[in-house]
């Protein structure tokens, strides 16, 4: 007959009340003490140490984080400057669209970005060449529109009509990348169709 150790236990506790004697736990925290003696003082002191160490963890990981991850400045891209030749350097008092309002700098940011993006990666070569001075050249005429806006923002001062000219050359340069792109993966795929054709 095979006998259930818990239910055996259970039964012996059943009868059993255990009781500590009066002034165990002062004697246990006494010995305690003598084997690790820790002044009150130095507790508080090393909950405040810990708390510091917290604080400045978390300040140095936030300032990771604005630094990795701020907002960059129209032009730049994970940390490198697109320099334009042909446009003047930026003076202290000159505003541009991104200045205006957070909203227009994510609109300015986001279309510099998608159109150095295109830029980066269009692929030049002797088939295409023409085709890519041509919409390059186009490209060229919309900078060039775009900084002369510019200073119109700055001589003249914001207004409706200047802040939705900027918008729209920034829409057009855009729209002009895409289209540079689809007009090249049409040359691509017929030279790839003429190179099959040839082969059967």
């Amino acid at each position: 007959m095979a006998l259930d150790l818990r239910e055996m236990f259970a039964k012996e506790r059943e009868g059993e009340n255990p009781v500590l004697k009066k002034g165990h736990e002062e004697r246990f925290l006494s010995k305690l003490e003598k084997e690790m003696p820790i002044d009150p003082s130095k507790r508080k002191r090393s909950i405040g140490f810990w708390i510091q160490v917290a604080a400045s963890v978390v300040l140095v990981m936030g300032l990771g984080i604005y630094f990795f991850n701020g907002e960059t400045k129209p032009g730049t891209e994970n940390g490198i400057q697109i320099v334009d030749k042909d446009s003047p350097p930026k003076t202290n008092t000159s505003i541009s669209l991104g200045d205006l309002s957070p909203d227009l700098k994510k609109i300015e940011n986001y279309y510099l970005s998608n159109i150095n993006l295109q830029l980066s990666d269009l692929e030049v070569d002797s088939e295409n060449k023409e085709v890519m001075d041509n919409f390059m050249e186009r490209l060229s005429e919309l900078d060039a529109e775009y900084r002369r806006l510019n200073q119109e923002l700055n001589q003249v001062g914001p207004n409706d009509q200047t802040i939705n000219a900027l918008v729209q050359n920034l829409q057009l340069r855009l729209q002009l990348l895409q289209k540079l792109k689809s007009k090249l993966n049409q040359i691509k795929s017929s030279k790839n169709e003429q190179k099959s054709s040839h082969i059967v």
